[in-house]
């Protein structure tokens, strides 16, 4: 469910008019619902009512977005974090770092010392050589790191390949196979205070099957770790729930996942720990965008928009569907081919759609855009980064500025010996 309506006639964020949004900010412009971010991370706590040791940080790569993480922060969520770029926008934020996850393949031992020296509550180690990276650090620092190993389970979680992370040959965790002798190694190290076990298999998973084959290994795996005598306090089993992207699409939904959960877990007897990102975002969002024209073409014409793939990459990036439906419906429908302006072939949004029909100059919005969708845009063919609004109830504020390419011009430099 979401906050966003027809009504009169019109959609509506919440109580506010898209059209009022873009006459006043302009277009491209993702829109976020407050009511929506709440009453999804309700739902998702909701959902785990039977886990009774549980700890839920948003993962903020799904939305870095200073408001939507303050937003989870007021509903008591922590951040699972993959840089200290969005360890400090976390903060920054007011997610206590106690709260703060810090997981990703590649940290540096810069980005180790950030997290260390804001006392972060927990590692997520991927590999033996970050694990005694992280122990030398901490104990150089005169302190102890809170961390758990991520397992790689070499479960299919049976999403897009390329955001599959649960597979023998993906670059996440270590092996099943290994893990308990890099464990047994790593908890021996002054500096590291080793006390569980992470996992995550994927993103936008339509089935619980993969999530409960990989959580029956790693249950296996905290009763082959206690067995050989360590002490195991937190297990953490990632994000990756999907979310509905055309209309009518079921999804597993949070109340099936926390029973799958409960089940699996009742006799773990340890803290739960939960990465929720497109699950809480996801439909928290859409990306407002403005007809630029509508170009005959060979079968159906081309509905060109002003957003583009530097604005919105799913659909260049993984063929991803995003519902499109335009602000004023005037009932009739027609069948385009939804694209941007850029300069590539894949600057495609879709081939061949039933869609409401539209003109040029006619405002319509991309659905569930909240989560990766803002945090992936760039500046490709010297386009501006695009805004982004917040709408609560009967008012809206804009939460990230349009940059513009003359800013983004600015703070490039031609040397001298160019001159």
């Amino acid at each position: 469910m979401d906050h966003f309506s027809l009504q009169h006639g019109q959609l509506f964020a919440e109580q506010v008019p898209f059209r009022t949004i873009a006459d006043a900010v302009g277009t491209p412009v993702y829109v976020y619902s407050r009511a929506t971010l709440e009453r999804h991370a309700h739902v998702f706590r909701d959902g785990l009512a039977d886990v009774p040791r549980k700890h839920i940080a948003f993962a903020v790569k799904a939305n870095p977005n200073l408001a939507v993480l303050r937003v989870l922060a007021k509903c008591g969520y922590g951040a699972d974090v993959v840089s200290a770029g969005e360890l400090d926008r976390a903060l920054a934020a007011g997610m206590a770092p106690q709260d703060i996850v810090f997981s990703g393949v590649g940290k540096t031992a810069t980005e180790i010392r950030h997290g260390l020296s804001n006392h972060i509550g927990q590692f997520n180690i991927e590999s033996e050589e970050e694990g005694v990276m992280l122990a030398q650090i901490a104990s150089a620092m005169g302190l102890t790191a809170q961390a758990v190993l991520r397992i790689n389970p070499d479960v299919d979680a049976g999403t897009h390949a390329k955001i599959s992370t649960g597979k023998a040959d993906n670059k996440f965790g270590v092996g099943l196979h290994i893990g308990p002798g890099i464990y047994r190694r790593l908890s021996t190290l002054p500096g590291l205070s080793l006390r569980g076990v992470a996992v995550h298999i994927g993103s936008q998973l339509l089935s619980l099957d993969p999530l409960e084959a990989a959580f029956g290994k790693i249950g296996r795996l905290v009763a082959q770790l206690r067995a050989d005598g360590h002490a195991i306090s937190h297990v953490d089993l990632g994000g990756g729930l999907g979310v509905p992207y055309r209309a009518g699409e079921v999804t597993p939904s949070p109340a099936d996942y926390g029973a799958l959960v409960a089940q699996v877990t009742r006799d773990w007897d340890a803290t739960i720990q939960f990465e929720p990102g497109r699950v809480i975002a996801g439909n928290a969002g859409v990306l407002l965008t403005r007809v630029v024209r509508v170009k005959p073409g060979i079968l159906h014409p081309f509905v060109v928009v002003d957003a583009a793939m530097n604005d919105l990459a799913r659909p260049a990036l993984y063929d991803a569907w995003h519902d499109f439906a335009a602000v004023s419906p005037d009932g009739q429908r027609m069948t385009a081919n939804i694209v941007g302006p850029v300069c590539e072939s894949g600057d495609t949004f879709a081939m061949g759609r039933d869609i409401d029909r539209v003109g040029a100059g006619d405002l319509a919005i991309f659905r569930t855009a909240g989560a990766y969708g803002a945090t992936l845009a760039s500046s490709y063919n010297s386009r501006g980064i695009v805004a982004e609004v917040l709408v609560d109830e009967d008012r809206y504020a804009v939460v990230a500025d349009r940059i513009t390419p003359a800013e983004i011009m600015a703070a490039e430099r031609v040397p001298a010996w160019l001159e």
